[in-house]
């Protein structure tokens, strides 16, 4: 926001509360109870039907945006990922609408067979009939501008990174302290990190911390974790501005993350920035473009597969030497990593757009 605020008037509209900068905020909300179960219903006989443009306009969330902004035409747009764009289009020319795409929406669930049969056509169809119409896109990774540019998407890369924090790696505990954090989402497999730790040779233990997104799962997990001793620990999750504060005191990140989904396979997540902005070193699995960048700047090690005895031929491995070098490979990399290294490529979208006739 702050980007933006001193050189437009900028209006927000999405869930939750205005953030500090912004001119004018809308708020929508999801439906819930029986407005909820009723929109599931119809989704599955329009999904059936292929009657995407129905499905579309129709949408509770969509009717809500085109009823809060009637009557406003804005100068510019900056589109948060696919569901914005037809709206967008409503609203300004294309060659006034930046949108940015932080996911690859055709490979979100793509390991279940049901979604590709429903979901994945819905999300093609919005991705090839308006994903190409702005005259300008970023996304999170090279890796998804390069499945977009398929769809005729010329998308920039702007990675997912928080402000640059300046703190100074600390010196490695022992046992060294590993962490995840991040949602429990059963596709990524978070079991697997846990049995590796406890089955290593290495003098390590793991926190690992989850959003309650999928309470079955985190369950499941906890329940793993007091069988595999107290070397694996489920910690209750932390606020978002806690976060990193917290991530700060371990001395590892660890994300290895399977290629269950298209969209893990291509995945650049939000947490790998965290973990450079904590100053911890950073286990990963051989995802194109995390392990591209663990390498590029010396910041950890990728294991060779997202196996167990993968991750645990690097844990078995690692010293505290080693993991101090890790941290302040972090520490260099921290300001080409942070969020203040990439937000120019958003300012200069922005200030390329044509500003719309009003």
């Amino acid at each position: 926001m702050k980007l933006f605020s001193e050189r437009f008037d900028v209006t927000t509209l999405g869930f939750g509360e205005a953030v500090d900068g912004a001119a004018a905020h809308y708020e929508i909300t999801v439906p819930t109870g029986t407005r909820r179960r009723m929109r599931a219903y119809i989704e599955a006989v329009l999904l059936r039907l292929h009657l995407y443009r129905l499905m579309y306009w129709t949408d509770p969330l969509v009717r809500a945006t085109r009823r809060a902004l009637r009557g406003r035409y804005p100068e510019r747009i900056l589109a948060n990922d696919i569901y914005t764009v037809p709206l967008a289009l409503r609203l300004a020319p294309a060659e006034s609408i930046h949108t940015d795409l932080h996911e690859y929406y055709p490979g979100l669930h793509d390991d279940s067979a049901q979604w590709r049969r429903l979901r994945q056509p819905y999300l093609t169809w919005l991705v090839e009939r308006y994903g190409a119409r702005p005259v300008s896109a970023s996304t999170v990774g090279a890796e998804i501008a390069d499945a977009y540019r398929r769809h005729g998407i010329k998308a920039q890369v702007v990675a997912n990174a928080p402000a640059y924090l300046p703190y100074s790696p600390e010196n490695v505990s022992a046992p060294i302290r590993l962490v995840h954090a991040g949602a429990a989402l059963p596709t990524r497999r978070i079991e697997t990190m846990m049995r590796a730790v406890a089955e290593s040779s290495a003098d390590v233990e793991l926190s690992v911390l989850l959003t309650p997104n999928n309470p079955a799962y985190v369950a499941e997990l906890e329940q793993l974790a007091r069988s595999l001793g107290p070397r694996v620990r489920m910690l209750p999750p932390v606020d978002h501005h806690d976060l990193l504060p917290t991530l700060n005191r371990y001395d590892v990140g660890i994300h290895v993350l399977p290629a269950t989904v298209t969209n893990q396979a291509l995945a650049l997540p939000n947490k790998f920035f965290d973990f450079v902005q904590a100053r911890l070193g950073i286990i990963v699995g051989p995802t194109p473009g995390m392990a591209r960048l663990v390498e590029e700047h010396g910041l950890g090690a990728v294991t060779p597969g997202f196996e167990a005895s993968d991750i645990r031929t690097v844990l078995d491995a690692i010293d505290a030497e080693a993991v101090q070098r890790w941290k302040k490979a972090a520490h260099a990399a921290a300001a080409k990593l942070s969020a203040e290294s990439q937000l120019p490529v958003w300012a200069e979208a922005i200030d390329g757009l044509s500003a719309a006739p009003r």
